[in-house]
């Protein structure tokens, strides 16, 4: 196991330098100038611009500003967005809003998709299994920017259930609407992997064997048949959770969640090169570590993987 964590560790280099590599030259293409953009319609001081220019390395060529960006990264220096702010405090201000939206969407999404998939599995070509797929596809099918104007629309708008923004009250109880958004955007594919566990376990010999025994439904389903049927679907959310982590833009955009998604769309928007090219640095290695976690974890549900 620990050959296999090392391994894991080292392929995380390259990915590391390679996306940030990426992101910095796709940021260095973007069109216009930031900087000229912090003046407004003002004509500015051609040494205050140079002088700008400098001191964010923009003065340099491309490679030189990225080799000084990956040696303030292991710094730990995130840098100063154009505001003059520093991004860490940015990150450290946004990414607990996030987490926060992200854990809430994967606790609804794992009891939405773990119930309803355990019983639809249980039920297998019955209305209620039926009824339960054509749902699932059509949440697949749906973009999540439809999903979420129609549950602010309908759910905060017209039936006043909840606020059809959240701003700067992040309570619990003000995020639960892009929260539901984002599990119901997650739960038909969970919910499909756990419908289709359960009816793989419930055609194993040892659940023909606890029922031969004599054990009771309500013993059987829980204690073989949930068990056992949970793998894929709790692999599969620990991905989701790091995807939500990185893609929460859109919902965070629609319901003004003061989240990392909201803030780097905001950031790409003005051309905030150091905030958007530290925020998805971050986000990357957030990822990375979170796939390793993800695979350490499919091996202690399954003691019968081995990694070599």
């Amino acid at each position: 196991m620990l050959r296999y964590i090392l391994l894991r560790l080292l392929q995380a280099v390259p990915v590391f330098f390679g996306t940030t590599f990426l992101i910095y030259f796709m940021v260095f293409a973007m069109p216009g100038d930031p900087l000229l953009a912090l003046f407004g319609e003002k004509t500015p001081n051609p040494a205050v611009l140079e002088a700008l220019r400098a001191q964010y390395n923009l003065d340099k060529p491309f490679i030189v500003q990225y080799l000084l960006y990956i040696g303030d990264i292991f710094q730990g220096n995130l840098g100063i967005s154009y505001s003059g702010r520093e991004v860490s405090a940015i990150l450290v201000k946004t990414f607990p809003v996030t987490l926060k939206l992200a854990v809430m969407a994967v606790a609804l999404e794992l009891i939405l998709s773990i119930t309803i998939g355990l019983f639809s599995g249980i039920r297998k070509g019955k209305f209620f299994d039926n009824a339960m797929l054509v749902v699932s596809l059509v949440l697949m099918s749906l973009p999540i920017f439809v999903i979420a104007f129609l549950a602010q629309f309908f759910v905060a708008i017209q039936w006043g259930l909840a606020s059809p923004t959240v701003g700067g009250n992040t309570a619990w109880w003000n995020m639960l609407l892009p929260a539901i958004v984002l599990a119901l955007s997650l739960y038909a594919t969970s919910m499909r992997l756990m419908r289709g566990s359960t009816v793989e376990t419930l055609g194993n010999d040892f659940v023909r064997t606890a029922y031969s025994k004599g054990l009771s439904r309500r013993r059987v389903i829980p204690v073989h048949v949930l068990r056992n049927s949970l793998i894929p679907v709790v692999t599969n959310s620990a991905t989701n959770f790091g995807i939500l982590i990185v893609g929460a833009t859109v919902t965070e955009g629609i319901f003004n969640v003061p989240g990392v998604g909201n803030t780097l769309f905001q950031a790409i928007v003005r051309g905030e090169r150091p905030t958007v090219v530290s925020f998805v640095t971050v986000l990357v290695i957030f990822y990375v570590f979170l796939n390793i976690l993800v695979d350490l974890l499919y091996a202690v549900l399954d003691p019968r993987i081995r990694y070599v």
